[in-house]
């Protein structure tokens, strides 16, 4: 599944420190604004200690992570809605995305200058959202003018259906609010969808600190908390400079002696790439043989059939059954074979739902 984040900002806030300890491609970092123009765009594993544990038990010739693309979109300004500082082709950059990565200045540095004069990452964040505010009601108000005379007649429900779903949206956009705040049901998504709105798209708020903060957080982080309580969004503390010294470290022992001495358990970009996976409603399922282990990424909720057409088209067509091992049974067990012994090997049909961390193997036939 081809699925992008897009990391957003305004300019000098560490986007493009960050992409770099998220990807091996290197975008240029300095401190000035705009030495970003064109998306960089780099595709990250997603880290999962159950790949990992799988191959140490079926001994694979090759391991296979899942991944996510992520695009370091340049900073916006304000003003970019109208074509400020090249935002016309900023915010198109950012429609191609799946979801938003928002990152915040969230630490003082006098070194590193601000495109506003100082650090306020609750204003920082009120701009860039209302440019994409401004943008997402200017292309809602089209597509209003296109609906309104057949909807007020009454006599095309489609057409009904369409501008009450689009005044929804129109109506919180007004108020200074994101499109997601609209709440459109499931059955209402259909017709804003193919405006690609740019305020609907889940968001997860960045907050780069500074190293005294890494674990505490800080007032400007918890500014930032007061400030989205009433989003549907999620806020992850980062240290970017420091994310980059652990990045540029050679081997997995002086990763974790570095961490330990910070006393931190993980890298932050692992739990940002974690965190990213979530918000985009995803998990992930194993395929488990000698030649491959294998993560596949699949939206909550799929059915069997749709998880066998993430590995191949012919699977989801010719599907018959799935074999279904849980991972804590595989696990426990040690192998296909144990499980199946005692009675852990399942045989599901068309209507299963996938679990995360499943171990499937399908049968099919075209």
């Amino acid at each position: 599944m081809a699925l992008k984040c897009g990391i957003v900002g305004l300019p000098n806030v560490g986007k493009s420190t960050l992409f770099n300890c998220l990807s091996n491609a290197k975008a240029q970092a300095a401190n000035f604004p705009f030495c970003t123009i064109d998306p960089n765009v780099g595709t990250i594993t997603v880290p999962d200690e159950r790949l990992n544990k799988l191959s140490e038990l079926v001994k694979p010739q090759n391991i296979v992570p899942t991944t996510v693309e992520i695009v370091d979109i340049a900073g916006l300004v304000k003003g970019a809605s109208k074509g400020e500082g090249l935002g016309n082709k900023f915010l198109g950059n950012i429609r191609e995305c799946n979801a938003i990565l928002h990152v915040l200045r969230c630490f003082d540095d006098p070194n590193v200058v601000h495109v506003d004069g100082n650090v306020n990452p609750v204003r920082d964040k009120e701009i860039i959202d209302t440019e994409l505010q401004l943008k997402d009601l200017e292309s809602v108000d089209q597509k209003i003018k296109k609906f309104e005379k057949l909807a007020k007649t009454g006599t095309d429900k489609e057409a009904v259906r369409t501008y009450n779903a689009l005044m929804k949206v129109k109506t919180v956009l007004e108020a200074g609010q994101s499109a997601r705040a609209a709440n459109l049901e499931d059955n209402e998504m259909p017709y804003v969808a193919d405006l690609h709105l740019l305020t609907i798209k889940p968001v997860l708020y960045v907050c780069n600190v500074d190293e005294a903060s890494a674990k505490t957080g800080n007032a400007h982080v918890e500014a930032v908390r007061e400030a989205v309580k009433n989003e549907s969004a999620e806020i992850l503390v980062i240290t970017a400079q420091m994310e980059s010294e652990i990045a540029s470290l050679e081997t997995y022992e002086e990763k974790q002696m570095f961490l330990g001495e910070m006393g931190l358990e993980e890298p932050g970009v692992n739990k940002l790439i974690k965190s990213a996976y979530k918000l985009l409603q995803l998990q992930t399922y194993f395929t488990a043989g000698v030649k491959e282990v294998r993560a596949w990424t699949i939206t909550k909720g799929m059915k069997a059939p749709e998880a066998a057409g993430v590995i191949h088209t012919d699977f989801e067509k010719g599907f018959i059954k799935a074999e279904v091992i849980g991972y804590n049974d595989f696990i426990t067990l040690g192998s296909e074979a144990a499980c199946r012994d005692v009675g852990k090997l399942k045989i599901e049909g068309k209507e299963y739902v996938v679990n995360d961390g499943d171990v499937m193997h399908f049968r099919f036939n075209v």
